[in-house]
C-alpha cells in the first residue's frame, strides 16, 4: 500500500466513510504516512483518531501493526470487524458517524475559545463553519494553498 505524502497533501477527509465509519480512512492515512516519514504536521492517534479507536474497540498500536504488515483498506476494515471488542451493527456505525460529523464543539468557554481561534487562523469570514469537521476540512483546504 503507497503511503500517503502528507507534506504535500491533506489525508482524507474526517467525513469520508470507510465500513461506515467516519475518522478511519484519515486515521489511515496518517498512520501511512508515519510509517513512511511523510507525515508532516499530523499525528497519528490524535485526540480524534481516539474517538474511532474507543467506538471501535481497537488499540492504535495494533491498528499500526497491520498498516506495517502493508494491508490496504478493505483488509484493515476486515481485521476491525474481527478484532474490534466493540460489536457494532450498522445503524449504530451510522448513527455514530452521523454524530461525529455534526459535533460541534462542547458549550464550554475554553473549547468554544479554542474552536473560535482554530476557524479564524484559516478565515475570519467563514461564518458556517460550526463543527470539527467543517474546520479541519478548512484547515486542510487553505494549509495547501486553497482559498477560504
Amino acid at each position: 500500500m503507497n503511503a500517503p505524502d502528507l507534506t504535500k497533501r491533506a489525508p482524507r477527509s474526517p467525513r469520508v466513510r470507510l465500513g461506515g465509519y467516519v475518522i478511519l480512512p484519515r486515521m489511515l492515512d496518517k498512520g501511512r504516512a508515519e510509517i513512511a516519514g511523510t507525515q508532516g504536521e499530523f499525528h497519528y492517534n490524535c485526540p480524534l483518531d481516539q474517538h474511532f479507536t474507543r467506538f471501535a474497540g481497537i488499540d492504535a498500536d495494533a491498528l499500526m501493526a497491520q498498516l506495517k504488515a502493508g494491508k490496504g483498506d478493505g483488509e484493515i476494515l476486515a481485521w476491525i470487524e474481527e478484532n474490534g471488542t466493540n460489536k457494532r451493527g450498522a445503524w449504530e456505525i451510522q448513527q455514530w458517524s452521523t454524530f461525529q460529523d455534526n459535533r460541534g464543539p462542547d458549550g464550554d468557554a475554553d473549547t468554544l475559545q479554542f474552536f473560535g481561534k482554530l476557524v479564524s487562523a484559516s478565515s475570519t469570514t467563514r461564518s458556517d463553519v460550526n463543527t470539527w469537521f467543517a474546520m479541519l476540512d478548512l484547515d486542510d483546504h487553505v494549509s495547501y494553498g486553497g482559498q477560504a
